[in-house]
């Protein structure tokens, strides 16, 4: 290691959470480093090196250190984070340490966070669904073991207690016992994360599950390292033990955010609305560590939760989120209003994999064409809706009226199901509800042994 005792000739400046250290020839990019003051220790990343100055993103932050006063020592090591099967029921902080200070009693090896790199001729086409127990989720936009699929929400959305309820509810039907949740949470609140903690005591997520929790208080640092963190522990279950993964981010705006912050103190030219210009790889670097590998068991699937400011779908985290990922699923105010929960809008929503894990063997057969039956008759009901309001109930046909009445059960029924967990066959069921409403002719798309479930639930009243 490499110790610079004259700190006044070494540390050459310091910029919000960056230390510049000059004569660092030996400097390794993403080495760590440990920074000892007369007020005590805090550790840091080499974050870039240019000639004999590095800079130093201090995963403490930078306040109250005087550069007279830093001796900097180079570990010769980088970030890791130590994994084992008694990492299930624990809870992280953004460096991978135990909250509240305990250490971990044992562990079977430490692993870089950056991950390793994943050769795409190795990896395994989708196959099977992850049952989430949301019914516009598993019916209209199913998503498929290791898929990465985001969740957009607006301000004042329930895009946490939707997270909640995914993190209680999902699994791979069939290996229930081989799936585990990680849950990492990106600058979040202390209500918040009280919220997150009371709601998977209570449904007892909490001790099946691992998760990492940078508050909204710590270090913009740490919450670069935090989805890393728990993208290496799901990484580690995932192709090392076998089991299929759910990871849970929330929320990637702040970690753009924080990537913004960093990006400026590097005083870097910036890109659109201030965020770097490599926010589309930083993004994709985190994104494409999920998947399924041949040869291998386990799986990791992704379901990265998006704020979007001022419900703006062309912010620049939200739009290369979209880009990177498998489609989206996307929350509207408008259901929120008229008390439907969860607000999914399915018109805007879509799981580009979908047909990859639905069908018969995996679902149900014709689940394909009960999707698109869904998706038309919800989208005429809105137009209808639209002209409604032109030429009032008179000007409407018999048809539109039977499709006006159709959109008021689908979200009555089918998509306001509260927090009760679904399986796929009571999602088919609620389905068949709502189409009943329209007449056979106007039901195409629907097979014949369906349709007859549809006459039965008609008749039944």
């Amino acid at each position: 290691m490499v110790l610079y005792r004259e700190g006044t000739r070494s540390i050459s400046g310091i910029s919000g959470p960056l230390l510049f250290v000059s004569n660092a020839r030996k400097a390794a990019l993403g080495e760590l480093v440990a920074i000892e003051t007369n007020r005590g220790r805090r550790t840091g990343q080499v974050l870039q090196v240019d000639g004999d100055i590095c800079a130093v993103q201090v995963f403490e932050g930078t306040l109250g250190l005087n550069a007279g006063d830093c001796i900097v020592w180079f570990e010769k090591d980088v970030v890791k984070v130590r994994l084992g099967q008694v990492l299930v029921g624990q809870t992280l902080d953004g460096r991978g340490n135990p909250r509240g200070g305990k250490a971990l009693p044992c562990f079977e090896k430490e692993t870089p966070i950056t991950g390793s790199p994943l050769n795409p001729a190795m990896r395994a086409g989708p196959n099977e669904y992850v049952e989430t127990g949301i019914a516009s989720i598993d019916l209209l936009n199913t998503i498929v073991r290791g898929q990465k699929l985001p969740l957009f929400s607006g301000s004042g959305l329930p895009a946490n207690e939707i997270a909640a309820q995914v993190v209680k509810q999902a699994h791979v039907p069939g290996n229930p016992e081989q799936f585990l949740v990680v849950f990492a949470a990106l600058g979040i609140t202390e209500r918040e994360a009280r919220f997150f903690r009371d709601s998977f005591e209570e449904s007892g997520a909490l001790f099946n599950g691992v998760f990492v929790v940078n508050l909204a208080s710590d270090s913009a640092v740490e919450r670069l390292l935090a989805p890393r963190i728990a993208l290496t522990i799901a990484e580690y279950f995932a192709f090392d033990r076998g089991y299929d993964v759910l990871v849970v981010m929330t929320d990637m705006l702040h970690y753009g955010e924080a990537l913004r912050e960093v990006s400026a103190a590097r005083e870097e030219a910036p890109g659109r609305r201030g965020f770097p210009g490599y926010l589309y790889s930083d993004l994709a670097s985190l994104y494409e560590r999920a998947g399924c590998v041949k040869g291998l068991k386990g799986s990791i699937t992704q379901i990265p939760i998006v704020s979007m400011p001022g419900d703006d779908i062309t912010h620049p985290v939200v739009d290369l989120s979209g880009y990177i990922t498998e489609g989206q699923i996307v929350l509207d105010r408008g259901l929120q209003a008229r008390g439907v929960y969860p607000p999914i809008n399915v018109l805007s929503s879509l799981s580009r994999l979908m047909n990859k894990g639905i069908g018969e063997g995996r679902t149900f057969a014709g689940h394909r064409r009960v999707a698109d039956q869904l998706f038309a008759s919800y989208a005429r009901s809105r137009e209808v809706s639209r002209l409604r309001l032109i030429v009032g109930d008179e000007g409407l046909t018999e048809t539109e009226l039977h499709y006006l009445r159709f959109g008021s059960a689908f979200e009555r029924v089918f998509l306001n199901q509260g927090n009760n967990p679904l399986t796929m066959e009571e999602s088919l069921a609620l389905a068949m509800r709502a189409l009943s409403v329209l007449p056979d002719e106007e039901l195409y798309r629907i097979p014949d042994d369906l349709m007859e479930e549809i006459r039965r639930v008609r008749f039944d009243g």
